[in-house]
Order: C-alpha cells, then sequence, then structure tokens
C-alpha cells in the first residue's frame, strides 16, 4: 500500500490512521517508540479492506489491545500496528445467559455487565487489566480462574480478511498461552455464565479485588506480571524466586523491581526500553544462576 493509497482511504473511513505515530501513551509501561502506521478500525469492512491492502506487510503486523502486558522497544519504525476501535466493544446478553463481548472492551467491563445481570463465574476479570481479546490470547487469568474456563467461542478475522467462528474445544488452552495463530484478530468472544444473587457477586469481586490491592502494586507504570510461574520446574511461584535471588532495590535507570511483588517490574520516572529490557534479563540471569531454573516471560517484547 503506496502512502498515497492510505491517505486516500484514511478519507473513506469512520476509524483513525496514523503514519509515524507514538506508541508509548498506549502501553501501560508508557515506554515505547513509533509505528510506521497506526490504525483503529470501526467496522469489520475497514479492518478488512485495511488487511487486504497491506498484503505485503503482514509480517510487520502486530494486533495490540490495552497494552497492559506489552514492552514496546524504541525502533519499531517498520512496524503496524492495530488497534481495535470502539465498534468493537459492545456487550450483550443472549436467552441461556450467555455473555457476547467485543475483543477491544476491557476485560473489568465484562465483568461488570454479567454483574448487573445477575450473572456468576467472570468475577476474576474484574482483577484482570487488559482487554478481551489479549485475554483470550494470553489464556489471562487470576486467583485459580482462567480464560479456558469460561470461553466458549471466539470470532476472528485472519489475515486474508475472513471471519469465522473458533469453538473453544478446538482451542488448546495452556499455562498463559494457547495455540490459536498469530494471523488472527479476536473480533468477539461468548462467556458461559450462571444465574447468582447479584449481592454474592458484589461479594466475592471484592475479595478479589481485596487480594490484588494487597498483593499487586496498583496506579503505577508496569507490565503486570513479567515472567511465567515455572509450573515445572518449581513449587515455588515466580516471585519468591526472584524475591531470593535478587535485591529488590536494583534498578536500571527509571527501571526498577516494585517493593509489593517482585514479579511486577516499574517505570517509575522516564524509563527507555533499554532500561526495561536490561532489567529483565538480568532478573532472569540471576534466578538461573542461584536456581537453575530458566524463566519465561508473561509479556510481550515487540521490537
Amino acid at each position: 500500500m503506496t502512502l498515497k493509497t492510505l491517505n486516500n482511504f484514511s478519507k473513506n473511513i469512520k476509524g483513525k490512521l496514523r503514519f509515524d505515530y507514538c506508541l508509548k501513551n498506549h502501553t501501560w509501561f508508557n515506554i515505547g517508540g513509533n509505528a510506521k502506521i497506526f490504525f483503529v478500525p470501526e467496522t469489520l469492512a475497514e479492518l478488512r479492506d485495511f488487511l487486504l491492502n497491506i498484503k505485503k506487510d503482514h509480517n510487520n503486523l502486530f494486533i495490540m489491545g490495552a497494552g497492559s502486558n506489552l514492552l514496546i522497544s524504541d525502533n519499531t519504525k517498520d512496524r503496524i500496528f492495530i488497534k481495535l476501535g470502539k465498534n468493537f466493544n459492545k456487550l450483550s446478553l443472549t436467552k441461556d445467559n450467555v455473555v457476547i463481548a467485543g475483543c477491544s472492551i476491557l476485560d473489568k467491563n465484562v465483568s461488570d455487565f454479567a454483574c448487573e445481570n445477575h450473572l456468576s463465574g467472570l468475577e476474576f476479570l474484574s482483577c484482570i487489566p487488559g482487554t478481551v481479546g489479549g485475554g483470550i490470547r494470553m489464556n489471562s487469568g487470576c486467583f485459580g480462574t482462567e480464560f479456558k474456563d469460561v470461553l466458549l467461542s471466539v470470532q476472528v478475522m485472519d489475515f486474508s480478511g475472513r471471519v469465522h467462528t473458533i469453538n473453544s474445544k478446538n482451542v488448546n488452552f495452556d499455562y498463559r498461552k494457547t495455540d490459536l495463530p498469530k494471523n488472527l484478530i479476536f473480533l468477539s468472544a461468548s462467556f458461559k455464565t450462571h444465574k447468582k444473587r447479584r449481592n454474592e457477586i458484589i461479594e466475592n469481586i471484592h475479595k478479589l479485588k481485596e487480594r490484588k490491592k494487597n498483593s499487586q502494586p496498583l496506579r503505577v507504570k508496569t507490565g503486570g506480571s513479567t515472567f511465567k510461574n515455572p509450573i515445572n520446574q518449581s513449587e515455588k511461584k515466580v516471585w519468591e524466586l526472584i524475591k531470593e535471588s535478587v535485591d529488590n532495590q536494583v534498578s536500571f535507570g527509571d527501571a526498577k523491581i516494585s517493593e509489593k511483588h517482585s514479579n511486577f517490574f516499574i517505570n517509575s520516572k522516564n524509563a527507555s526500553f533499554e532500561n526495561m529490557y536490561n532489567l529483565i534479563n538480568f532478573v532472569k540471569e540471576k534466578v538461573k544462576k542461584k536456581t537453575g531454573i530458566t524463566l519465561e516471560l508473561e509479556l510481550e517484547i515487540v521490537n
């Protein structure tokens, strides 16, 4: 797609198309360089047309959600980013108490919607930062419940512009990952729920939020959990391994380890990608040296 073609395309869409666009304000770390193209589609037709017009650049394409578990490098000048717009964050309910959620909506809003309709099963979403699409992609979870436990199906568009629905029974879920191909853009998803008294649901959400408040840093620039728990290598949680292997006062520029939860790394002021990347590798090396365990990233790095 030439610059002229893109400019003409941008004149006929409801969404937003930006060039040389700064990404840092779209990530919770507040870190990131400029994208070659940043596209926010508002309709399926816009998304399909855009994908068909950038066929040669599909390898440089990245689909982002809320940017909550994401570290973007300073060198993304050749990358194209798509972030679904507001028309992909609708919520609805079927007669069978199935919640239908657009994949750009925040997980918390899905939990709130279910609660308002006296539906239980999605309380854990109140504590997961990010969008439905991102949650499905990495099988997000907390306090014993994961997306795999409640997902029924997901509607997707592949990079060729074809739309189809995938039943969750045909997805292989693992700890913080699925086998869903990278060339799929998640559009909407359906979730199973069950009826329950609203006050009981509210109480459950309150308990989960209290657990989160007491164990995780809030209102700071962080990417959430940095590493996955090494469930096949140790009975210890990853934060325990980091705590016993690394001085939590260590820092690289303004990239630091949270004093409240050692698996949460923080941009205390103006940390660069290099600062945060070096901190991640430093911690990984220290844990390996101390325990023999090789940590696997939970957050995604885009460079």
